[in-house]
């Protein structure tokens, strides 16, 4: 059975929200299931390994450099794109009329949406649980699961030179606008407060916008430079199986957050304007954590 799951909302971490209801059909018809998203979800990046998925299709709908399936021919030019796949049903995770003409232009016998037209007040997690009781009788309380090969895992350990008897942090630093960001200042004063405990490393994680930079050069400009591994040369599909090595991660609201929570990390999650809270928070839980941790690193 062919199904295609249509989530077009932006980015990694909406995309990484809707992978429990995506594994949820998997599970329910016995087949791994075909997304249609955006091409800044980076879902190829962090998703070609997850075995309950299939094909990764992106929505060439950017409003911007790549706009093939926008616009009113953009309906037919999707259509004629998603009719070679011969899918025998489709699951649209929004209330767009488009997404419903595309499907039945292109032949899809069984189409399942949202309420048409009903776009406002649609909760980002209940909107889907809602949609797959009603039509499937799913009940859904996973938490994302994004899946990386055994052997990535090893072979990353071996590259980043992990230390099990050191406790090995993903630190995320970045954010995709200034509401997210956090200054450099708030994870100095992270960093400083975990190494008076305990023997740890650093993995900093960002992007490489100018306000992220100066993040990122601020913490390697500090005492703690020789503490820290830069992360953001590489592409995510290379950052994650080290992130499986790691025991915590440490984030702001950015896309490693999301991501390390999906493969299975513990999450300190750090954000504006309650950080020192947050702060205090993430010592506590390292101390309760000692000894365990969601990576494949040790720590005690």
């Amino acid at each position: 059975m062919k199904i295609l799951a249509v989530q077009s909302r932006m980015g990694i971490g909406d995309t990484v929200i809707f992978l429990p209801f995506i594994k949820a059909l998997s599970k329910k018809f016995n087949s791994p299931i075909n997304i249609l998203v955006k091409e800044n979800s980076k879902a190829n990046q962090y998703l070609h390994q997850t075995k309950y998925i299939d094909k990764i299709l992106i929505l060439e709908r950017d409003n911007k450099t790549n706009n093939r399936h926008g616009g009113f021919f953009g309906i037919f030019k999707l259509a004629k794109d998603l009719k070679k796949y011969k899918f025998d049903k489709i699951f649209i995770f929004n209330s767009s009329l488009r997404f419903n003409l595309v499907a039945k232009i292109s032949g899809i016998p069984q189409i399942y949406q949202y309420p048409l037209f009903a776009k406002n007040k649609q909760h980002i997690i209940e909107a889907p649980k809602k949609f797959l009781k009603k039509n499937l009788d799913l009940d859904i309380n996973e938490d994302p699961e994004v899946q990386i090969d055994s052997d990535l895992i090893s072979k990353a350990a071996q590259k980043f030179q992990i230390d099990k008897n050191t406790t090995n942090i993903l630190l995320g630093i970045g954010g995709s606008g200034p509401t997210k960001r956090i200054p450099a200042k708030t994870f100095l004063s992270v960093i400083d407060k975990i190494s008076n405990m305990k023997n740890c490393r650093f993995f900093l994680a960002t992007g490489k916008a100018n306000e992220e930079q100066e993040v990122l050069n601020e913490i390697l400009q500090s005492k703690f430079k020789n503490f820290c591994t830069r992360l953001d040369d590489l592409a995510i599909k290379e950052i994650l199986p080290l992130i499986k090595n790691c025991n915590v991660s440490i984030c702001n609201d950015s896309s490693f957050s999301h991501l390390s929570s999906a493969l299975g990390l513990s999450l300190i999650h750090i954000s504006e304007p309650t950080r020192l809270l947050s702060i205090s928070y993430g010592v506590l839980f390292l101390k309760k954590k000692r000894g365990g941790g969601g990576g494949g690193g040790g720590g005690g």
